[in-house]
C-alpha cells in the first residue's frame, strides 16, 4: 500500500513538473515571436511542410468524412420523414464538433509527429548544441516557426476539411439518395450561423493549432538525444496532443454555452 501511494506520488510530481516545464518553455516561444531578428522564412517553409503538404489528406479525408455522414443522416433521418434536414444537420455537426477535431486529430498525426521527428533529430545530431555554440536561441531559430506554422495551418486546414465534407454529403445526399439540393443548400445556409458556429469552429482549431504546436516542439526538443529517444516523443506527442484537443474540445463547447 506505502509503494503503491508512493508510486502515485511520484507520478503525480512527474506530471506537475512536466506540466510546469511545458509552460515555461510555451512562454518562451511566446516572447520569441516578438524577439528580433525575426524568421519569417523558416515560418513560411514550416506552413509549407505542415499546411501545403497536409492539403491532400485533408481533402480525401474531409470527402469520404461527409459522404459516410451524408449517408448515415440521410438513413436515420428517413426514419422520420426528415430527409430535408439532412443539410442542416450536416452542416451544424461538421462546423461545429467533427471538422474542427478530425481536422485536428489528422494534423497532429501528419505534421505534429513530423515536426517532433525533425527537432529530435537535429537534437540527436547535435544541431541544437550547434546553433547555441554559434549564439543562436534554438527555440528561436527552431521551435517558434514551427509551432506559429501549425497555429496557423491548422484553421486553413479545418476550413478546407468542412469544405470538402459538406461536398462529400452533397453528393451522397442528392446524386445517390435523389435529395433537392435545393433543399439541402437552404437547410445549410438556414441552420449554420457566422457569428456562433462559424466562429466556434475557428476558435476551437486555432487553441488546437496552439496546443498541437506547443506540445510537437517540446517533445522534439526535451526528448532523449539517440533513436529510441526520438521515437518515444514522437509517439507521445500524438498521444498528448490527442488527449489536448480533445479535453479543450469540451472545454471551449462548454464555456460557449452551446
Amino acid at each position: 500500500m506505502i509503494d503503491w501511494i508512493r508510486s502515485l506520488g511520484a507520478s503525480a510530481t512527474s506530471f506537475v513538473e512536466g506540466l510546469g516545464q511545458l509552460t515555461v518553455f510555451g512562454g518562451e516561444i511566446t516572447a520569441s515571436l516578438v524577439r528580433p531578428p525575426s524568421r519569417f522564412g523558416f515560418f513560411l517553409r514550416a506552413l509549407y511542410d505542415a499546411g501545403v503538404l497536409s492539403v491532400a489528406l485533408i481533402a480525401l479525408s474531409g470527402f469520404t468524412v461527409g459522404m459516410v455522414l451524408g449517408l448515415q443522416l440521410y438513413t436515420t433521418l428517413s426514419r422520420f420523414g426528415a430527409e430535408e434536414g439532412l443539410g442542416a444537420v450536416v452542416g451544424l455537426s461538421l462546423v461545429r464538433e467533427l471538422g474542427p477535431v478530425v481536422c485536428g486529430l489528422l494534423v497532429t498525426g501528419r505534421a505534429g509527429s513530423a515536426v517532433t521527428a525533425e527537432i529530435g533529430s537535429m537534437k540527436a545530431t547535435e544541431q541544437l548544441d550547434g546553433l547555441r555554440m554559434m549564439a543562436i536561441n534554438p527555440i528561436h531559430f527552431v521551435a517558434m516557426p514551427r509551432a506559429l506554422a501549425l497555429t496557423v495551418a491548422m484553421p486553413l486546414l479545418n476550413a478546407l476539411f468542412i469544405v470538402f465534407a459538406i461536398a462529400g454529403a452533397f453528393v451522397i445526399g442528392v446524386s445517390n439518395q435523389g435529395l433537392d439540393g435545393g433543399v439541402y443548400i437552404s437547410g445549410l445556409e438556414s441552420a449554420v450561423r457566422f457569428a456562433d458556429d462559424v466562429g466556434q469552429s475557428l476558435l476551437k482549431s486555432l487553441v488546437f493549432g496552439m496546443l498541437l504546436g506547443l506540445v510537437a516542439t517540446y517533445k522534439g526538443y526535451s526528448c532523449s538525444p539517440d533513436a529510441a529517444g526520438v521515437a518515444r516523443a514522437t509517439t507521445s506527442t500524438v498521444v498528448t496532443a490527442s488527449v489536448a484537443i480533445l479535453l479543450s474540445d469540451y472545454i471551449i463547447t462548454a464555456l460557449w454555452g452551446v
